[in-house]
Protein backbone atom coordinates (compact mmCIF):
# COMPACT_ATOMS: atom_id res chain seq x y z
CA UNK A 1 0.00 0.00 0.00
CA UNK A 2 1.33 3.43 -0.91
CA UNK A 3 2.36 5.76 1.90
CA UNK A 4 -0.01 8.68 2.50
CA UNK A 5 2.56 11.32 1.65
CA UNK A 6 0.24 14.19 2.63
CA UNK A 7 -0.14 12.94 6.21
CA UNK A 8 2.51 10.33 6.92
CA UNK A 9 2.67 11.40 10.58
CA UNK A 10 -1.04 10.86 11.11
CA UNK A 11 -0.94 7.48 9.40
CA UNK A 12 1.92 6.37 11.63
CA UNK A 13 0.20 7.59 14.80
CA UNK A 14 -3.00 5.74 13.93
CA UNK A 15 -1.08 2.55 13.21
CA UNK A 16 0.87 2.68 16.52
CA UNK A 17 -2.32 3.52 18.42
CA UNK A 18 -4.12 0.53 16.93
CA UNK A 19 -1.38 -1.84 18.09
CA UNK A 20 -1.77 -1.11 21.81
CA UNK A 21 -3.92 -3.39 23.98
CA UNK A 22 -6.28 -1.36 26.21
CA UNK A 23 -6.67 -4.18 28.71
CA UNK A 24 -2.90 -4.55 29.13
CA UNK A 25 -2.73 -0.84 29.98
CA UNK A 26 -5.51 -1.05 32.56
CA UNK A 27 -8.05 0.78 30.42
CA UNK A 28 -11.73 -0.05 30.30
CA UNK A 29 -12.57 -2.81 27.89
CA UNK A 30 -15.97 -3.28 26.36
CA UNK A 31 -16.84 -3.16 22.71
CA UNK A 32 -14.63 -0.94 20.56
CA UNK A 33 -15.29 -0.14 16.95
CA UNK A 34 -11.61 -0.31 16.12
CA UNK A 35 -8.63 -2.10 17.75
CA UNK A 36 -6.21 -0.31 20.03
CA UNK A 37 -6.60 2.87 22.05
CA UNK A 38 -8.98 5.73 21.44
CA UNK A 39 -7.54 9.11 20.53
CA UNK A 40 -8.52 10.63 23.87
CA UNK A 41 -6.78 7.78 25.68
CA UNK A 42 -3.52 8.43 23.84
CA UNK A 43 -3.90 12.15 24.53
CA UNK A 44 -4.40 11.45 28.24
CA UNK A 45 -1.34 9.20 28.38
CA UNK A 46 0.70 11.87 26.54
CA UNK A 47 -0.68 14.71 28.71
CA UNK A 48 -1.84 16.76 25.73
CA UNK A 49 -5.30 17.89 24.72
CA UNK A 50 -7.49 15.41 22.80
CA UNK A 51 -8.21 18.09 20.21
CA UNK A 52 -4.50 18.69 19.54
CA UNK A 53 -3.80 14.97 19.20
CA UNK A 54 -6.77 14.59 16.85
CA UNK A 55 -5.45 17.42 14.69
CA UNK A 56 -2.06 15.69 14.47
CA UNK A 57 -3.66 12.49 13.23
CA UNK A 58 -5.71 14.47 10.74
CA UNK A 59 -2.72 16.44 9.47
CA UNK A 60 -3.86 19.79 10.91
CA UNK A 61 -2.37 22.21 13.39
CA UNK A 62 1.15 22.53 12.00
CA UNK A 63 4.38 20.87 13.12
CA UNK A 64 4.44 19.55 16.70
CA UNK A 65 7.18 20.50 19.12
CA UNK A 66 9.87 18.07 20.25
CA UNK A 67 8.28 18.01 23.71
CA UNK A 68 4.92 16.97 22.26
CA UNK A 69 6.54 14.24 20.19
CA UNK A 70 8.36 12.91 23.25
CA UNK A 71 5.10 12.84 25.20
CA UNK A 72 3.34 11.00 22.39
CA UNK A 73 6.22 8.55 22.05
CA UNK A 74 5.94 7.77 25.75
CA UNK A 75 2.16 7.49 25.58
CA UNK A 76 2.34 5.10 22.63
CA UNK A 77 5.20 3.14 24.26
CA UNK A 78 7.41 3.59 21.20
CA UNK A 79 10.82 1.99 20.99
CA UNK A 80 13.85 4.22 20.36
CA UNK A 81 13.86 3.50 16.58
CA UNK A 82 10.11 4.19 16.48
CA UNK A 83 10.62 7.46 18.40
CA UNK A 84 13.29 8.49 15.90
CA UNK A 85 10.92 7.71 13.02
CA UNK A 86 8.24 9.80 14.72
CA UNK A 87 10.65 12.75 14.82
CA UNK A 88 11.55 12.33 11.15
CA UNK A 89 7.87 12.41 10.19
CA UNK A 90 6.95 15.25 12.52
CA UNK A 91 9.99 17.51 12.34
CA UNK A 92 12.10 16.17 9.49
CA UNK A 93 15.07 15.46 11.77
CA UNK A 94 16.12 12.85 14.32
CA UNK A 95 15.71 13.59 18.03
CA UNK A 96 18.54 14.91 20.16
CA UNK A 97 20.74 12.01 21.21
CA UNK A 98 19.94 10.57 24.61
CA UNK A 99 23.31 10.43 26.26
CA UNK A 100 23.92 7.76 28.86
CA UNK A 101 27.15 6.60 30.50
CA UNK A 102 28.46 3.31 29.14
CA UNK A 103 30.60 0.81 31.01
CA UNK A 104 30.98 -1.81 28.29
CA UNK A 105 29.52 -3.31 25.14
CA UNK A 106 27.42 -6.36 24.40
CA UNK A 107 29.05 -9.74 23.56
CA UNK A 108 27.54 -9.48 20.08
CA UNK A 109 29.24 -6.13 19.44
CA UNK A 110 32.50 -7.48 20.83
CA UNK A 111 32.33 -10.34 18.32
CA UNK A 112 32.02 -7.76 15.53
CA UNK A 113 35.29 -6.22 16.70
CA UNK A 114 36.97 -9.61 17.06
CA UNK A 115 35.94 -10.52 13.52
CA UNK A 116 38.37 -7.89 12.20
CA UNK A 117 41.45 -9.90 13.09
CA UNK A 118 44.16 -7.62 11.67
CA UNK A 119 42.34 -4.28 11.58
CA UNK A 120 42.56 -2.38 14.86
CA UNK A 121 39.04 -1.38 15.91
CA UNK A 122 37.58 0.33 18.96
CA UNK A 123 34.19 1.39 20.31
CA UNK A 124 34.14 4.80 22.00
CA UNK A 125 31.54 6.91 23.79
CA UNK A 126 30.66 10.56 23.16
CA UNK A 127 33.14 11.43 25.93
CA UNK A 128 35.79 9.44 24.04
CA UNK A 129 36.03 6.66 26.60
CA UNK A 130 37.10 3.42 24.92
CA UNK A 131 34.65 0.71 26.01
CA UNK A 132 35.50 -1.98 23.44
CA UNK A 133 38.53 -3.02 21.40
CA UNK A 134 39.99 -6.00 19.55
CA UNK A 135 43.37 -7.70 19.80
CA UNK A 136 44.79 -5.70 16.87
CA UNK A 137 43.98 -2.44 18.68
CA UNK A 138 45.56 -3.76 21.86
CA UNK A 139 48.72 -4.70 19.99
CA UNK A 140 49.17 -1.56 17.88
CA UNK A 141 47.34 1.30 19.63
CA UNK A 142 46.94 0.72 23.36
CA UNK A 143 46.24 -2.34 25.48
CA UNK A 144 43.25 -0.85 27.22
CA UNK A 145 42.86 -3.93 29.43
CA UNK A 146 46.00 -2.81 31.31
CA UNK A 147 44.51 0.61 32.12
CA UNK A 148 41.99 1.58 34.80
CA UNK A 149 38.58 2.50 33.43
CA UNK A 150 39.16 6.27 33.77
CA UNK A 151 42.48 5.86 31.96
CA UNK A 152 40.83 4.46 28.83
CA UNK A 153 39.90 7.91 27.63
CA UNK A 154 41.49 8.94 24.32
CA UNK A 155 41.74 12.59 25.33
CA UNK A 156 43.43 11.78 28.63
CA UNK A 157 45.86 9.48 26.85
CA UNK A 158 46.70 12.15 24.30
CA UNK A 159 46.98 15.21 26.54
CA UNK A 160 48.04 13.80 29.91
CA UNK A 161 49.41 10.31 29.31
CA UNK A 162 52.26 10.98 26.89
CA UNK A 163 52.11 7.60 25.17
CA UNK A 164 48.94 8.34 23.20
CA UNK A 165 50.53 11.47 21.77
CA UNK A 166 54.05 10.26 21.08
CA UNK A 167 52.92 7.40 18.83
CA UNK A 168 51.20 9.74 16.36
CA UNK A 169 53.58 10.89 13.63
CA UNK A 170 51.96 14.32 13.22
CA UNK A 171 50.92 14.72 16.83
CA UNK A 172 50.00 18.42 16.64
CA UNK A 173 47.57 17.92 13.76
CA UNK A 174 46.10 14.84 15.40
CA UNK A 175 45.59 16.76 18.66
CA UNK A 176 43.68 19.54 16.86
CA UNK A 177 41.62 16.98 14.98
CA UNK A 178 40.72 15.03 18.12
CA UNK A 179 39.60 18.12 20.04
CA UNK A 180 37.47 19.30 17.11
CA UNK A 181 35.81 15.91 16.75
CA UNK A 182 35.25 15.71 20.50
CA UNK A 183 33.51 19.11 20.44
CA UNK A 184 31.13 17.81 17.76
CA UNK A 185 30.37 14.69 19.84
CA UNK A 186 29.69 16.82 22.92
CA UNK A 187 27.15 18.87 20.96
CA UNK A 188 25.41 15.70 19.74
CA UNK A 189 25.26 14.37 23.30
CA UNK A 190 23.08 17.34 24.17
CA UNK A 191 22.13 18.62 27.59
CA UNK A 192 22.18 15.14 29.11
CA UNK A 193 25.89 14.82 28.48
CA UNK A 194 26.87 18.42 29.18
CA UNK A 195 27.66 17.92 32.87
CA UNK A 196 30.07 15.05 32.23
CA UNK A 197 31.61 16.88 29.27
CA UNK A 198 32.14 20.00 31.40
CA UNK A 199 33.94 18.01 34.07
CA UNK A 200 36.20 16.38 31.49
CA UNK A 201 36.99 19.69 29.75
CA UNK A 202 37.76 21.34 33.09
CA UNK A 203 40.09 18.48 34.06
CA UNK A 204 41.95 18.45 30.76
CA UNK A 205 42.24 22.25 30.64
CA UNK A 206 43.76 22.21 34.12
CA UNK A 207 46.27 19.48 33.25
CA UNK A 208 47.14 20.49 29.68
CA UNK A 209 47.70 24.03 28.45
CA UNK A 210 47.63 22.69 24.90
CA UNK A 211 44.15 21.22 25.33
CA UNK A 212 42.94 24.44 26.94
CA UNK A 213 44.16 26.46 23.94
CA UNK A 214 42.67 24.08 21.40
CA UNK A 215 39.33 23.99 23.22
CA UNK A 216 39.15 27.76 23.32
CA UNK A 217 39.61 27.87 19.53
CA UNK A 218 36.08 26.39 19.11
CA UNK A 219 37.11 24.42 16.03
CA UNK A 220 34.78 21.57 15.02
CA UNK A 221 35.77 18.54 12.96
CA UNK A 222 34.14 15.33 11.77
CA UNK A 223 35.73 12.05 12.78
CA UNK A 224 34.61 10.30 9.59
CA UNK A 225 37.60 8.95 7.68
CA UNK A 226 41.24 9.65 7.00
CA UNK A 227 44.80 8.39 7.38
CA UNK A 228 46.68 7.76 10.62
CA UNK A 229 50.41 7.10 10.95
CA UNK A 230 51.56 5.29 14.07
CA UNK A 231 55.21 5.12 15.18
CA UNK A 232 55.31 1.90 17.16
CA UNK A 233 58.43 1.17 19.25
CA UNK A 234 58.65 -2.37 17.82
CA UNK A 235 56.92 -2.29 14.41
CA UNK A 236 58.16 1.13 13.35
CA UNK A 237 55.97 3.34 11.16
CA UNK A 238 52.55 1.82 10.39
CA UNK A 239 50.17 3.61 8.04
CA UNK A 240 46.45 3.06 8.62
CA UNK A 241 43.29 4.19 6.86
CA UNK A 242 40.44 4.78 9.30
CA UNK A 243 36.68 5.15 9.05
CA UNK A 244 34.11 5.93 11.72
CA UNK A 245 30.68 4.33 12.02
CA UNK A 246 27.60 4.95 14.15
CA UNK A 247 26.35 1.99 16.17
CA UNK A 248 22.70 1.50 15.19
CA UNK A 249 20.37 1.97 18.12
CA UNK A 250 23.21 3.21 20.34
CA UNK A 251 23.69 6.91 19.49
CA UNK A 252 26.09 7.32 22.40
CA UNK A 253 28.57 4.91 20.80
CA UNK A 254 30.82 5.13 17.75
CA UNK A 255 33.09 2.56 16.13
CA UNK A 256 36.44 3.41 14.55
CA UNK A 257 38.12 0.86 12.29
CA UNK A 258 41.76 1.20 11.20
CA UNK A 259 42.73 -0.80 8.11
CA UNK A 260 46.43 -1.28 7.25
CA UNK A 261 47.10 0.92 4.22
CA UNK A 262 49.41 -1.59 2.48
CA UNK A 263 50.21 -5.27 2.61
CA UNK A 264 53.46 -4.43 4.41
CA UNK A 265 51.53 -2.49 7.08
CA UNK A 266 49.22 -5.48 7.45
CA UNK A 267 52.20 -7.78 8.02
CA UNK A 268 53.52 -5.44 10.71
CA UNK A 269 50.19 -5.55 12.52
CA UNK A 270 50.05 -9.34 12.21
CA UNK A 271 53.58 -9.69 13.59
CA UNK A 272 52.76 -7.46 16.56
CA UNK A 273 49.68 -9.52 17.40
CA UNK A 274 51.61 -12.78 17.18
CA UNK A 275 54.40 -11.38 19.32
CA UNK A 276 52.01 -10.06 21.95
CA UNK A 277 50.06 -13.30 22.13
CA UNK A 278 53.25 -15.31 22.21
CA UNK A 279 54.51 -13.33 25.18
CA UNK A 280 51.13 -13.65 26.91
CA UNK A 281 51.15 -17.42 26.40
Amino acid sequence: MAIEASNALGTYLRDRRARLDPAALGLAGGRRRTPGLRREEVASRANISPAWYTWLEQGRGGAPSADVLDRIAKGLMLTEPEREHLYMLGLGRPPEARYRPVDGISPRLQRVLDGMAFSPAIIKTAMWDVVGWNRAAAALLTDYSLLPREGRNILRLMFTGGKGRSRNEDCDSVARFVVGAFRADVARAGAQGSAEASRLVEELSRLSAEFATLWQNHDVDAHSEGVKRIRHPVAGLVKLEFASFAVEGRPELGMIVYNPATAADGERVRALIEQKEGIAA
